[in-house]
Parts: C-alpha cells; structure tokens; sequence
C-alpha cells in the first residue's frame, strides 16, 4: 500500500540546504546525548544518567525558544521533558516526540566502538547506544526546526514531549498524559520512534504490535539438591520452566498461546524473506520460524520471546537441581487484539502448561496495546508531498512495524479526532535494541527535511 503526493512539492531547497549545513553541529549534539547512560532501570544504572540527559533535552529546548519547558515527575519515577513554542496566531499545533531513555548496551566487549560514546566508522554510520532509538529522533526534531527558523519561521505551533522510559514499558508518560489531557493536545502528532522500511525508502508506519511483559517464577523444593543423589526423582525448576517456555510455540516456531489468535495477514507492502534474512543475520542453514509471510508473522500476528533466564552459568555451575528458576517474557500483540486480555491468556498458559505441579507465579511487568492509524487523513498528505521532496523519485511507503510504543493508543484515546504519523530513524541496518546500534546521518537528514516540508505543507492545508 502507498500513498502518493496529490500537488507537486513547492521549492523547498532552502530547507534541505540549511539541514545539510547543520550536520555538523547535529552530530556533536547527538555525541553529547549519547554519552548519557539512560537506562531508566536502576538495578543496571545509576538513575542520575537520565536525570542528566533529561537536562540536556530541556537545555536544547529553552535554546530553541521553547516555553513552559518543564521536566515532568511521571508515576513510574521517571522524568519525560516537555515544551511548547507558540505558532502563528490560527495555525494548527503538532506534538513532536522522541524518547531519551535507551535499552540497555547488553555486552558492551561486543560493541567494535564504546556503546556510550558516538563513533563514526567506515561505513560512514554513527554508531552508538540510543543513536537511532531515538536520541537521533530527538536530534531530527531539532534540526527541522531549525531549518524553518533559518528559512522565514516555524509555521505551526509545536509542542515536544520526550518520554523517559518508553524502553521500559512502564507507563509513566502514559498516566501523566491520562492525568493532564490538555497538556499533548494537538493537531497532529509525529512520532519520531519508528523508521523507513529500508534506507532510502521513505516510510510511514501505519501499525504497531502492542506488548505484554510476564516473568514466570518455577518453585518445586526448598533448596537446591546434589543432582547424584535426588536427580532423576526430584522435580527440577529449571527443567520445569524450560516444558513451560517450549510450550510457547509450535514445532515451526509458531507462536501458540492457548485462546490467542494466529493466524492474522498482512495485505500492504510485503518483506522478501531473502530480504529479511538478511537483514536479521539469520545464519547461512538456519531457517525462519512460523508460517505465512513475512509481514505476517511481523505485523499481523503475535510473537512470543524469552528475553532472559535466571539460571546458573555455565561456568561455575554446581551439579544441582534447582529449586527455583525465572525467565522473562515478551509477547507482541498485533493491531486487532487488546493487550489486557493477551496478558489474562498467557498468564493462564503459563500456569496450565507449568509440568509436575510445580508452584508457578506470573507477574506482569510491562504492558501497551496496538496501534492503528488512519492512512488517508490529510497529514498522511502532507507528509507523502514532504518525502516525496526529500526523497527524489520515491514514494511514501505505508508499512507496519513489530515493535511496540504505548504512548501511540494513549494519545489516539485521549485525543480522537488527532492524526498520528510515525517515522524515524530505525530503519534495518540501525539493529536496535543490538550491540553495535547506529544511525544513517543521510537518513537523518533526509528525514530532518521530511519533517520540516511536514510542517509547512500542513499548515498551508490548514489555511486552504
């Protein structure tokens, strides 16, 4: 499915002139705002690396111009960082977000450059933690706007919210906008988390998969046993737990969480799996799981992964059988199905599939719902005629995207008649969530100018 421009795009070369000039200066900003460690999880690192990044994201905007910047106490602990900047009087208003908080680098000895420090490498990508997801989304924002400072002024009204701790999954900016309804208000909203489908295709994401984050807890003994002893007779948690976790899926991998749905298609712009392939590293031999397309199995269906297992290492490991064992859960649930009642069915899973009567327990961590956007409203207008311009002689691609953003269905709900585009910076070689993240500074300037021909095509319809 695409979208295509209805008017041809107005000379904007200014604009991608003044994008092209402030490269430099957005790359050194972006080196600062990496070299913050916001992880808004406490138990990993220290909470004042968001509090300092959450800073600096205030200090740009006030540099901006921005009013009523304010950095707000969210209910999770966390703190996301607001402005607005007056338009023109009658010009619509649009919300810009971005997040600053990032996942964890995981093993940082895996990264070829530091995960906290901006390196520019060979392959002329900037590589590091948060560069793509979605500090650089932060950055785009900026250098929009700049540009339209720079070329006669910013024709709308902005508001900017960057959340800190949507890599959690915890909600906090979720309440806080529940709690204070007027404060995101807007005409229209850009999502700056997502990304092309590939670099240079300029793409809008027009679903998201919602997320329900479970950990599971096997007890079967009061203590770890000697495994020569009581192996063979004593019920094993982690044995336990790993007929739990298989229970998850069918024998081609398949998601199968009794009573959830499967079996979803996707009918817009489709994935080659020759393409996927690479694109995911799948080694050479080793195939994909599940059926259908690719595009099914990524956006129209739900998808089960074991994030992580407490369990002994390898090394060091005792002969023992366990009495307790905890794995963490992902599961992504696609547009059509309620985030709620996937949690109710997993949980029930979990404890129908838990083996030999072993004491189970589940508790729910992390939860938003799917997404699904109106592609035929005119900011999708606007925003065709924007990346047709920044991106010569392509069109808008409408795709979905397997992640989740929970803000998306909070703000659809509190504001229903406000069109929400998604683009950004996360296009394929970004590997976010990875070791070894990076961002395309061609990507991020192609869609800087996107987003600042946005700004003007949409208030000029709002005059028409």
């Amino acid at each position: 499915m695409t979208a295509q421009p209805t008017r041809p795009t107005a000379p904007f070369e200014p604009i991608a002139e003044t994008v092209a000039s402030l490269m430099p200066r957005a790359k050194a900003e972006l080196t600062e705002l990496v070299a913050f460690r916001s992880v808004a999880d406490p138990a990993q690192f220290p909470p004042s690396e968001c509090r300092a990044a959450a800073d600096w994201v205030a200090d740009a905007l006030r540099a901006e111009g921005f009013e009523d910047v304010a950095l707000l106490d969210t209910p999770d602990g966390t703190q996301s960082v607001y402005g607005h900047l007056p338009g023109p009087e009658g010009a619509p208003t649009v919300l810009l977000y971005a997040h600053y908080d990032v996942q964890p680098p995981l093993d940082e000895g895996a990264w070829v450059t530091p995960p906290f420090e901006l390196t520019e490498r060979e392959d002329g990508r900037w590589y590091g933690r948060g560069a793509a997801d979605c500090k650089g989304g932060f950055i785009m924002h900026l250098l929009a706007l700049r540009a339209l400072k720079a070329n006669g002024g910013i024709p709308v009204g902005v508001k900017v919210i960057a959340e800190g701790s949507e890599e959690q999954g915890t909600g906090g900016l979720e309440r806080y906008a529940e709690a204070h309804p007027e404060l995101l208000a807007a005409d229209a909203i850009v999502i700056g988390d997502a990304g092309n489908f590939r670099a240079g295709l300029p793409t809008v994401t027009a679903t998201l998969r919602g997320m329900t984050m479970m950990r599971v807890t096997v007890d079967t003994l009061r203590g770890n046993l000697h495994s020569g002893m009581f192996g063979g007779a004593a019920p094993d948690a982690l044995a336990a737990l790993i007929r739990v976790l298989d229970s998850l899926r069918a024998e081609d991998g398949s998601t199968t969480v009794d009573g959830l749905p499967a079996d979803g298609t996707w009918q817009g712009l489709q994935y080659p799996e020759e393409d996927f392939r690479e694109d995911a590293k799948v080694l050479d031999g080793v195939g994909l799981i599940g059926d259908g397309t690719v595009a099914d199995r990524l956006w129209a269906r739900p998808a089960v992964t074991v994030l992580g297992i407490d369990c002994p290492p390898v090394v060091g490991a005792t002969p023992s059988v366990h009495a307790s064992a905890r794995a963490q859960i992902s599961l992504r649930v696609p547009p059509g199905q309620d985030a709620a009642e996937a949690t109710k069915l997993l949980t029930a899973h979990l404890e129908a599939h838990t083996p030999w009567g072993a004491r189970v327990s589940v508790e729910q961590v992390g939860q938003g719902q799917p997404f699904l956007a109106d592609v035929a409203s005119p900011a999708y207008t606007s925003m065709a005629d924007a990346l047709a311009f920044a991106y010569p002689g392509q069109r808008m691609q409408v795709a979905g995207m397997g992640g989740t953003i929970p803000l998306c269905n909070t703000l659809a709900a509190l504001y229903p008649d406000t069109e929400i585009l998604l683009i950004g910076l996360s296009e394929p070689a970004a590997q976010i969530h990875a070791v070894n993240e990076s961002v395309s500074p061609d990507e991020l300037e192609r869609l800087s100018v996107a987003e600042a021909v946005f700004l003007l095509n949409y208030a000029a319809a709002g005059r028409e």
